[in-house]
């Protein structure tokens, strides 16, 4: 079990901490990082022994929230918002470059109906996307352009921020095998994703198939969403010609490796963005569960000592700090207006 030394204010206290976060996804080290902020006491609490084995670090970092209204409850957009706001509070290496996206001529229709159920976009000819991409210039017609997105890359945030969180005293336990009613701590604030199953029976598990290449003779300026009536894909850059892409999104509760059909799927429209993308090095493929409660609607319940943040989905990067900073509004008794979501709930 690997653990932080305490700060000498955190060891004048007799070790009792006024927070307890436990689970060091996104969602448990930026409620961990606005409470430590805050003047608290914080402990942050993890089962795995590194960042590694969390839906979080296999995710493409996208901070999307006009994009995802495509598919995602009003919630999840006013969330994304939000966060949008905070994400550069909490790390100054977010890029807000925006998104671009883009479909072959046989799924125009589908861009369109994309356009119609999103705000935030510009339409972009041949020649705009050109500018925008210059290793896209030529492959498509049109395109929709969400200039006010950004994105981030979850590897290097999560170690970020924890170093943050020690700094400010905070500690950190990784490989903790304890119980929360066991914490000695004021408040707890539950962030386990599916490892909560036994506070929420309808939890299920989302999995989420990626791929990390390396393509030396391709640079992508931003994320790049690529539509296809069968397999939309998403592309995003993490520099020096590494790109993350993924898109599969499977109703399993089994999490381990990507499968054959995945990959192929992955490959193939990867190629079919680019196909400098055919003689790229594979670097890594993965995949995560995500924890969805049905409805695919995120919840925060105030159940008193325990506050309960879990159901991100696939959004956790979008909508983490606006969900962690309503949990820490609990905490502290200042809950915005704005913060006043129906996805809250004591």
């Amino acid at each position: 079990m690997n653990s932080f030394p305490s700060s000498p204010a955190h060891a004048a206290t007799g070790g009792k901490l006024d927070v307890a976060v436990v689970g060091a996804g996104v969602a448990g080290l930026v409620t961990a990082l606005l409470a430590v902020r805050e003047g608290m006491r914080v402990g942050l609490f993890e089962r795995e022994e590194d960042f590694s084995g969390s839906a979080a670090w296999r995710a493409g970092g996208m901070l999307a929230p006009f994009c995802e209204a495509e598919g995602s409850e009003e919630d999840v957009v006013r969330l994304g918002l939000r966060s949008m706001q905070l994400w550069p509070t909490l790390y100054k290496g977010v890029r807000r470059e925006g998104t671009l996206v883009v479909a072959p001529p046989r799924d125009l229709a589908g861009l369109t109906r994309f356009g119609r159920l999103t705000e935030g976009h510009d339409s972009v000819d041949a020649s705009e996307i050109a500018l925008l991409e210059p290793d896209l210039a030529g492959r498509f017609r049109t395109g929709l352009f969400y200039g006010g997105e950004g994105h981030l890359n979850p590897r290097e945030v999560m170690p970020a921020l924890l170093a943050e969180l020690v700094s400010h005293g905070a500690t950190a336990t990784f490989g903790w095998t304890g119980e929360i009613k066991g914490l000695a701590a004021d408040r707890v604030v539950d962030c386990r994703g599916l490892g909560a199953r036994d506070r929420f029976p309808d939890l299920r598990g989302v999995k989420g198939e990626m791929a990390v290449i390396r393509a030396p003779d391709l640079a992508l300026n931003r994320p790049v969403r690529l539509l296809h009536h069968r397999h939309p894909l998403y592309v995003v850059p993490r520099g020096d010609g590494v790109h993350m892409i993924g898109a599969t999104t499977v109703e399993t509760d089994v999490g381990d490796g990507v499968t054959v059909r995945s990959a192929g799927e992955l490959l193939t429209q990867a190629y079919n963005l680019h196909p400098a993308f055919g003689d790229a090095e594979i670097v890594e493929f993965n995949s995560g569960l995500r924890p969805a409660f049905p409805g695919n609607e995120p919840r925060i319940v105030d159940g008193g000592r325990v506050i309960a943040v879990n159901g991100l989905y696939r959004h956790g990067w979008l909508i983490a700090p606006a969900m962690a900073e309503i949990a820490v509004g609990r905490l502290t008794d200042r809950i915005k207006e704005h913060e006043v979501l129906t996805c809250v709930s004591s």
